[in-house]
């Protein structure tokens, strides 16, 4: 997969829309300093952004492959295209999660990545609704938790909200 060329695509289409979008998943876990193996670009942007964004992905050839309230997923047959995957979030959560957004430099340009605990509280809520990722997200939780100055308070209180709790201590006796 081209990720700069998939990521410079679906940000120009966002920024013309005046829309806020940061980089999540293996890509941010990457730039938080983690060397992970991913194969597809995930996107975390604002609700309002959803249809015509879908609509956008669409015209360039890919398929959307699900779509909900809060996720879409586009699956291209080229493979240098390769998979987007977004994540939708309301005006409050998008408030605080792009005020905690670093920009950091990547293949040339610059990317928006949310902080540890944000891409954090994204992971606990896979956990909760596929618990086959469990694994897989605290290993990259793991890694998240023990960078300089993490608020591990909140992200306890991620993990109680999810129901929990249990990993978390799991972590803390491993960190």
């Amino acid at each position: 997969m081209d990720f700069q060329h998939v990521l410079g695509r679906v940000t120009a289409h966002l920024e013309a829309g005046g829309r806020r979008w940061a980089v999540v998943g293996g890509l941010a876990i990457q730039l938080h300093g983690l060397a992970r193996a991913t194969q597809d670009v995930d996107i975390v942007t604002e609700i309002e952004a959803q249809p015509e964004l879908i609509a956008f992905m669409e015209s360039e050839g890919y398929e959307t492959l699900y779509a909900s309230a809060g996720f879409s997923n586009h699956l291209h047959s080229d493979p240098v295209l390769g998979r987007v995957d977004f994540i939708y979030v309301d005006r409050a959560t998008a408030d605080r999660l792009f005020a905690g957004c670093q920009r950091v430099p990547w293949l040339g340009r610059e990317v928006a990545v949310p902080g540890p605990e944000h891409l954090i509280a994204m992971k606990v809520h896979a956990m909760k609704n596929d618990p086959s990722r469990t694994f897989r997200e605290m290993a990259d939780i793991q890694h998240l938790l023990s960078r300089p100055g993490v608020d591990r308070a909140q992200v306890k209180h991620y993990f109680e909200r999810a129901g929990l709790l249990e990993r978390f201590d799991e972590i803390l006796r491993i960190l």
